[in-house]
This record gives C-alpha cells, structure tokens and sequence, in this order.
C-alpha cells in the first residue's frame, strides 16, 4: 500500500500548483483595473519598440521655423523650442524609460535577492550586518541618494540605472528576507531538514521558489516609480549628458519656461509619464489580489 501513495502524491501536488497559477490567472483576467494598467503598458512598450516605425520624425530633426508649433494634422503634439515633433520625442523618450527602468528593476532584484537570501537563509550576524545596513540606505530618501551616487559617478544612463538600482534594492532585501523567516518553520523545510537536506538546498529548492511571489509583485510596482525617478533626475539635469536626447523629465525642464505660452509641451511629456506610472501600479495591485490566497473570492 505504501507504492501507490508515493507515486500518487508528486501527480496530486502538480494538479494543485496548476490548479493554483491557473485560478490566480483567471482572477487577474477578471480584474478590471488590472486589464487597465495591462493596456497602458502595452502602449508604453509599443511606444519604446516600434519608435522608430510610428515616429514621424527623427528625434533630433527639426528646423527653427517650426518652433512652439501647436498640436496639428502635420505635428499631432506640437513642436518644441527647436522646431523638433514632441511627437516623435516622446516615443523615442519611452524607449529611454523603458530601458533604464527595466534594468534599474532587474539590478535591484538581483542584489536584493543577494542580499535577502545571504540575511534570512544564514541568518545571526550575517543577518544583522547586512539588514543594519539595509536600515541605512532605507533612512536616506531615495531621490536624495540616487543624486549623491549619480554626482559621485557622473552622468549618464548607466549610472542612472545603478542609482535607482541601488535606492531600490533594500526594499527587496527585506521583502524577501521576511519571507523566508516566515517560511524557515514551515512543515515541509522542517521535513526536508528531516531527511538531511543541506541548508543551502533547502533554501534554493524549497524556500526561494515559495518566497518569490510578493517579489514579483513588488517588482511591478516598483517599475512605476523607477519610470518617475528616471523623469524626476532629468527634470533636476542629472539625466542624459547630451541635452538633446529625447527623455521625458529633461523635455520637462526645457518645457517649464513655456508653461503658459506653449503648455503642450509640459502636458504630453507628462502625460507619458502619469499613464507608464499609472499602468504598472494598476498591475501590481492586481498581481496582489490574484496572487495572495487570503483575497480569494
């Protein structure tokens, strides 16, 4: 009686996960808002993708007889103080977002991952140096550091992308360090300790797979303020070296002496930029719903 129950558990238990992603997908279907922030994020993607085929205009391209142009059939979104189409700017400018926003993310993922694992898995003093630590970098604003790294390196996308990178990476540190406590006493570790699995196989093979999701979702949300970050270092000229390149917050700051003559071209940056932010976070507060079992219907 015994073969039959262990060849029938391991089929069980695929059922169930199946069962589990399946019913979360549905239920993220089901959300409305959620649907929402996925149409926003399409067309910011297809925007940063498919720039250089919807863009009528090269970024750089204009001529000073165009200048502050309103909205037209020619210039849908007017023109800018060089005669360049805001257009055509602000596509290539989600292309600048996109890039760096993603890899801002991806890095902070990485060494929060890092540093989380390391700080719930070993635990006692590794634990305590690295979270003190991450205590320090959580007090500092997260503006206020990402300036100081980005005045210590220079300027430039790389060093925007590690700035926010790093303001960003405690939070995923304690994300994940939280859920590995909270699962360090769950029955099946206990179990897998039980017949002498290693500490670093329970943590890679059954802590971290069930500790990942509220990294997931945290990661969604935090897309959104990197796309803002991103925006707000330009606007404080810490974006892009080349004043030229086509980036939302730096058309912001060129746009700000022509609020009141030329407001399309304080209106359409930011309007990028509020419907991006808008659709990540719509995203991850669905991804929470339907990925946390206490919000199910």
């Amino acid at each position: 009686m015994t073969a039959p129950a262990t060849t029938v558990t391991p089929v069980a238990e695929r059922r169930a996960s199946r069962g589990l992603w399946s019913d979360a997908w549905r239920r993220l279907l089901r959300n409305k808002p959620a649907m929402l922030g996925v149409v926003c994020i399409v067309l910011f993607v297809g925007a940063a993708i498919l720039a250089p085929v919807i863009a009528p205009y090269g970024p750089l391209e204009g001529e000073l007889s165009n200048r502050l142009l309103p909205p037209s059939a020619e210039h849908i979104m007017g023109t800018d103080v060089q005669g360049r189409d805001q257009f055509s700017r602000i596509l290539y400018g989600a292309q600048i977002s996109l890039v760096v926003g993603v890899g801002a993310v991806v890095m902070a993922l990485i060494m929060g991952v890092l540093l989380g694992a390391l700080a719930g898995g070993l635990g006692g003093k590794v634990d305590a140096v690295l979270m003190r630590s991450t205590d320090v970098l959580l007090s500092i604003p997260g503006i206020l550091l990402a300036i100081g790294i980005i005045a210590w390196l220079d300027r430039g996308l790389w060093q925007i992308t590690l700035a926010v990178a790093v303001t960003y990476a405690p939070i995923f540190a304690r994300i994940l360090r939280g859920s590995l406590l909270a699962l360090r006493e769950s029955d099946y570790v206990i179990a897998a300790r039980s017949v002498g699995a290693g500490g670093g196989r329970v943590l890679t093979r059954h802590m971290m797979p069930n500790a990942l999701t509220p990294l997931i979702v945290q990661a969604t949300l935090v897309l959104a303020t990197a796309v803002i970050d991103i925006a707000g270092l330009g606007f404080l000229g810490l974006g892009p070296p080349d004043p030229r390149t086509p980036e939302w917050g730096t058309m912001l700051t060129d746009a700000r002496r022509f609020l009141q003559s030329a407001p399309w071209l304080v209106f359409f940056p930011g309007a990028a930029i509020v419907i991006s932010a808008i659709g990540f976070n719509l995203l991850g507060d669905g991804l929470r719903e339907s990925l946390d079992p206490r919000l199910k219907r």
